[in-house]
């Protein structure tokens, strides 16, 4: 089944059979929210006595832990087969299913890059006080194999979190209002939709504007919804035609954002500049002194684009670190040089090099 066919589509079908029909090495990543085997008893009641809707579909009750290890080995496989070599897989689970899965994962030849934990700002309470609140679930981010180049837009993440480096903990509601869908009588189409807030950081993380998104338990499209918004295509499988008519028509209603909204913050796609470069141009001149903005330190610049300061001698960027006693520094950003009574960053004299060579920043 050729990519191009079922870009953008939703297959009403069994993900194991789809995927393994698929082209080899095909899709840039995959997203699963696969079963999770809760394994519920009795029903669960509130305090008022009023129902609580768990999960107690078809699609979520296995005969063993054996025969869902089985299930999961089966659509890992399915999903391995059809990722691309430098493509990366998502998976989404609770403690009812997922350290299973990842134990799998790994089995399979799998390499983990991240876990993430979901920390839900709104879960729902235990209410018959016997155990700890469940208030979060767990995501694993993994790939073909430890050398694979996978995609990891870590500017673009820097920036969501207002300039601070992302962690592996995210602080997010659970889906409620007007995002949860409902059937004709009211009630929730689906016991476990995702929240869109959940998938746009996973695909903003993880993709590039035309990526094809694979999501092989589609369940009512919140994967499809994130990706058509973001500008990436989809792919959708799944067997429930009533999640299946709810996820169409709820993707018939995103419009997409524009080209340039589109971009994101990409520092590592900007070309490098060495800063020999600014001697060669005349830029400035060895023996030219750089200093913090505070003019606290100091350091000289040296013929071959070294820098030597009273404690190091090396590139700006170590200079600058051991200064500070830092770990790492970023020496463009760090040091200054005078032009008459001012102190200019010497980004500034980067920046132009970058213009004169590329046309732009």
């Amino acid at each position: 089944m050729k990519i191009k066919d079922v870009k953008d589509t939703i297959i009403n079908a069994d993900c194991i059979d789809t995927m393994n029909a698929l082209e080899e090495n095909s899709v840039d990543v995959i997203f699963a929210d696969p079963p999770y085997n809760m394994q519920l008893g009795d029903t669960l009641l509130r305090p008022d006595n009023t129902v609580v809707n768990g999960v107690d579909e078809e699609w979520d009750s296995f005969e063993s832990l054996a025969a869902y290890d089985e299930y999961t080995k089966q659509w890992l496989n399915a999903a391995k087969r059809v990722l691309k070599d430098n493509g990366s897989l998502w998976v989404i689970g609770s403690y009812h299913n997922i350290f299973r899965v990842g134990y799998i994962l790994q089995n399979l030849g799998f390499w983990i890059l991240n876990d993430i934990i979901w920390s839900k700002t709104n879960p729902m309470p235990n209410f018959k006080g016997t155990r700890f609140t469940n208030a979060h679930e767990t995501m694993i981010w993994a790939v073909k194999n430890p050398k694979a180049k996978y995609t990891f837009n870590y500017e673009a993440m820097k920036a969501l979190n207002d300039e601070t480096q992302m962690r592996s903990i995210w602080e997010l509601p659970i889906c409620t209002g007007k995002e949860r869908l409902k059937n004709d009588e009211g009630e929730k189409l689906h016991p476990t939709q995702k929240p869109e807030a959940l998938l746009y950081r996973v695909l903003l993380a993880s993709t590039k504007p035309g990526d094809v998104v694979l999501d092989p338990f589609f369940g009512t499209g919140t994967t499809g919804a994130i990706a058509k918004k973001l500008g990436r295509h989809f792919i959708g499988i799944e067997r429930d035609k009533s999640y299946v008519a709810g996820a169409k028509k709820r993707i018939e209603q995103v419009l997409p954002i524009t080209d340039e909204a589109v971009e994101f913050t990409c520092k590592k796609k900007m070309p490098r500049v060495p800063f020999g470069a600014v001697l060669e141009r005349g830029m400035l001149q060895p023996g030219d002194v750089l200093t913090d903005a505070c003019g606290k330190h100091s350091a000289v610049i040296r013929s071959d684009g070294s820098v030597k300061s009273v404690r190091a001698e090396g590139s700006i960027h170590q200079v600058g670190a051991a200064e500070q006693n830092a770990a790492a520094c970023n020496g463009w950003e760090y040091w200054y040089y005078k032009r008459g009574k001012d102190l200019v960053s010497i980004n500034e004299l980067r920046q132009q090099i970058r213009t004169e060579l590329y046309g732009a920043e």
